[in-house]
Parts: C-alpha cells; sequence; structure tokens
C-alpha cells in the first residue's frame, strides 16, 4: 500500500485533461481500495473545481460500490447466508457509513418487547398476535402505500427509521424478529406480493421448504400482519392468472428474498430513471444469481 504522499499525488493528476492519464490515475486508485477514500474525500473538500470533485466522487462511489458487491458475493455462498446480514448489505449500496449498531439496537428493543408479552402456553396464532401488536400498533410500522415504489422502501435503515416499506422489507423485519425469537417464521416468494408463513417444525428445526402440508398458515406483514389461509393463496394466483407452484406456497431461502429485495429496489430506480444506479443493482443481481 502506497503511503499518504503517493496517494496525493496520484490524485492530483485526477484533474489531468489527458484521457488516458485520467483513466490510469483512476483505475490506480480504484485497485488500492477503500484506504484511499479518506485522502480523495479530503481533496474534494479541499478543491473547487467541479470536474476534479465529480472525478473524485465517482472513484469513490466506484470503490464503495465493489465493496458492496464482494461481501454480497461472500454472503451468498452456502452457510453464509444470514438475513438480516444481507439486508444491510442491501442498505449499505445506498448508505456506505450506515450505523449497522443502530439498526440492530432498534430489532433488539422490538425483540424485547414481543419476548416479554409470550409464554410457552401461547398457540402459534396468539404468538402472531402478539407480534403484530408489537411491530404494527406499539412501534407503528406499516406498508407504504403513498409512496410504494420508492427505494428507501427497500433499505432496512430508511425503513426502521420511517416505519414504513415494501412487502419485503418489512418481511424481512419480521422473520428476523420472529427467528431470533425461536418462532419458526420465513418468507414466502409469492409473485406479485411476497407474504410469510408459519411453519409447524414438527419438534424439530429443520425448516421443511417443500412441504405445504406443514404450513400452519401465511402472514401478510404489508397489511399489519394479517393472517392469510391457503384458499386466499389460491384465489389469488387464479386473480393473477399465474401458473400453480409448489414454490408460492412454502419457504424459500434467504438467498431469493435478498434478490428479490435487490429486484424491488432495481424496479425504484427504474421509475426514477436513475441509469446508473440501475445498471449496479443488474451487477448485484447477477454477482449472486
Amino acid at each position: 500500500m502506497p503511503d499518504k504522499n503517493e496517494i496525493n499525488a496520484l490524485i492530483s493528476l485526477l484533474d489531468d485533461p489527458d484521457e488516458a492519464v485520467f483513466r490510469h490515475i483512476r483505475e490506480k486508485l480504484l485497485s488500492l481500495g477503500e484506504e484511499v477514500i479518506p485522502e480523495l474525500e479530503s481533496a474534494w473538500e479541499s478543491s473547487f473545481d467541479a470536474v476534479f470533485q465529480e472525478r473524485v466522487e465517482n472513484i469513490i462511489q466506484s470503490i464503495q460500490f465493489d465493496r458492496v458487491k464482494h461481501e454480497l458475493m461472500a454472503w451468498a455462498l452456502p452457510g453464509h447466508q444470514d438475513l438480516l446480514e444481507g439486508a444491510l448489505l442491501i442498505a449499505k449500496y445506498q448508505y456506505p457509513d450506515l450505523n449497522e449498531i443502530q439498526v440492530r439496537k432498534y430489532l433488539d428493543q422490538m425483540k424485547q418487547d414481543i419476548w416479554l408479552e409470550l409464554n410457552n402456553n401461547l398457540t402459534a396464532l396468539e404468538k402472531v398476535r402478539v407480534i403484530n401488536h408489537i411491530i404494527f400498533d406499539v412501534h407503528g410500522f406499516g406498508g407504504n402505500t403513498t409512496n410504494f415504489h420508492a427505494p428507501q422502501n427497500s433499505l432496512i435503515n430508511t425503513v426502521l427509521e420511517t416505519k414504513r416499506g415494501n412487502q419485503v422489507s418489512l418481511s424481512i423485519i419480521y422473520a428476523v424478529i420472529a427467528q431470533d425469537l425461536h418462532i419458526p417464521i420465513y418468507g414466502v416468494n409469492l409473485p406479485e406480493h411476497f407474504i410469510l408463513a408459519y411453519v409447524d417444525q414438527g419438534g424439530t428445526s429443520d425448516v421443511v421448504t417443500d412441504d405445504p402440508e406443514r404450513v400452519l398458515f401465511y402472514i401478510n406483514p404489508f397489511s399489519r400482519g394479517s393472517v392469510v389461509s391457503k384458499k386466499e393463496i389460491d384465489a389469488f394466483i387464479r386473480q393473477h392468472r399465474l401458473e400453480e407452484k409448489s414454490e408460492f406456497y412454502t419457504p424459500c431461502s434467504n438467498l431469493v428474498i435478498i434478490k428479490r429485495l435487490l429486484n424491488n429496489l432495481l424496479h425504484a430506480y427504474e421509475k426514477l430513471g436513475y441509469a446508473l444506479k440501475v445498471d449496479e443493482i443488474r451487477r448485484l443481481i447477477l454477482a449472486i444469481s
């Protein structure tokens, strides 16, 4: 790793009018990774050259994007697919300096509030009513129906701040808290509407992902945790003229959930016309596919 003087010497050449020189310097700085970001930020702050500042911003964003991509690829490896970690990585795409501790602290607070209301005598439905009461009544979470396609609805930190999210982000928050409390609630990748399934584990800790008969009922976090039956899923599939598949009724992997979250973010940026972000999100989806 070059010392600060060498890094600053490279940075000073970023305003070179020769495009070939700029590309060479850019690639060199990108290869050095995150350790050059403080020097780049310092150079940006001390400059009044708009072209130079734009080039510095581009390099910083590229370095941060590469970090997210490589961390997401590592996360997608078998055995590493923690759901909350995946959601945090997606949020870091937009918020590189995301305060993970603050996110985890808030989730832990909700988990603690739910735990205080639980006991071993509660049925599955009664447990869900407790979770719903704490998340939607006490903490005030709900579906963002007024700005459904906003990118912020797919970023867990902003969902926790605004208490509004989309079907996938609210399901992730719900499932993460439930699973931490050893309540078997998992995501179901239903087209057009992501939901959750409460699974009968049959006295084991294994999640049965391919047997709809093991699902006691479904939960719709976007509708304040309303409980949904299999018949209602059948009607939804018919209404949307979808080909019936077993995967529409059974829990999916965390990898599938994070891909769905990325696809929601992709569509949000497409609607806003953010071509660069659309391209980057496609690259993230490809990286874990």
